[in-house]
């Protein structure tokens, strides 16, 4: 059965927020694109401290010095489409105050028919947390812990009441309410957060190292939620950060998703073998405009589909 194929919406300095994000998300649904998703970066330290995804030494791209609120960007295109489910992949949870981001994603999934999936993560860049972090690094996944439990409450019943560390809720009506459950998805880079995805999450979400680790990954997972007694599936959605080019990319070690639109299919057959059920593509770190991004969006679709992907 072909997975499901999602479309990374442009939010990076090359595009046009008011113009690109509704025609890109509109072209990626009539594509045939099932999801739309966005990614949080909320500044450009110059000179960094740390490499990109506290990698040493691994530069910061150049299109992160102007990356668009992933909020407003999903509501852009919940506005210009109708069916594509709306993702995010990942929001920082310590950058926002725990309260206010679950009202804003229900109120979001009730502007858009219910098609809102909460991608939330902790972080690692320590510039981010400095500038906008509702409690310190070291807190991280306490902060996470919390707010998934404000938005069980937040998205519920009302009354709506909590006591937490950093959130009072006085019993309240609080709405809008989401159109159904909001699915809640999560990295698994520890121990920790892989239990944390098990007991509480309803997918996971990985970012492509290649298909071998991804397998690895996946098996570890599910012997840990055979381990912790879950009974209901897991949802998968790989976040492939592709970096296409016209031409191939030669030598034997090509990341993957990197190079022509040819090899970027290849390596979405050979991730799909895996089993995942859904494949995030994220096309406009290197595309040049709204108009390429649909563009190679469409041919790796196309070419997707017709492999069986």
């Amino acid at each position: 059965m072909p997975v499901s194929l999602g479309l990374g919406l442009p939010q990076m300095k090359q595009y046009d927020l008011g113009s690109d994000v509704a025609a890109v998300a509109r072209a990626a649904e009539d594509i045939g694109y099932e999801s739309l998703w966005v990614f949080e970066r909320i500044l450009f330290p110059e000179p960094a401290t740390q490499g990109l995804y506290n990698v040493p030494g691994l530069p910061w791209p150049d299109q992160y010095r102007g990356v668009a609120d992933p909020l407003i960007t999903l509501a852009l295109a919940a506005g210009a489409t109708g069916r594509a489910r709306l993702g995010t992949s990942v929001l920082v949870a310590p950058l926002h105050v725990p309260f206010q981001l679950a009202r804003s994603l229900a109120s979001l999934d009730a502007a858009s028919g219910g098609r809102v999936v909460a991608g939330l993560g902790t972080g690692w860049s320590l510039e981010e947390y400095a500038a906008a972090s509702v409690a310190p690094f070291e807190k991280r996944g306490a902060v996470l812990d919390e707010l998934l439990d404000v938005c069980a409450a937040v998205w519920g019943p009302d009354p709506v009441s909590y006591t937490g560390e950093l959130t009072t809720i006085a019993p309240s009506v609080v709405g809008p309410k989401p159109v159904r459950p909001i699915p809640v998805y999560l990295p698994a880079n520890s121990p920790r957060a892989t239990r944390r995805l098990v007991d509480r999450a309803d997918g996971w979400l990985p970012v492509s190292t290649g298909a071998t680790q991804l397998a690895e990954q996946w098996k570890r997972i599910q012997e840990v939620a055979a381990e912790r007694g879950r009974e209901r599936p897991l949802g998968v959605c790989l976040r492939a950060n592709a970096r296409y080019r016209a031409e191939p990319v030669t030598g034997a070690d090509r990341a993957p998703f990197h190079g022509s639109a040819a090899q970027i299919v290849e390596d979405l057959v050979a991730h799909a073998a895996t089993g995942v059920g859904e494949i995030l593509l994220d096309l406009q770190g290197t595309t040049r405009d709204a108009s390429e991004l649909i563009d190679v969006a469409a041919e790796v679709y196309g070419a997707a589909r017709a492999a069986g992907v």
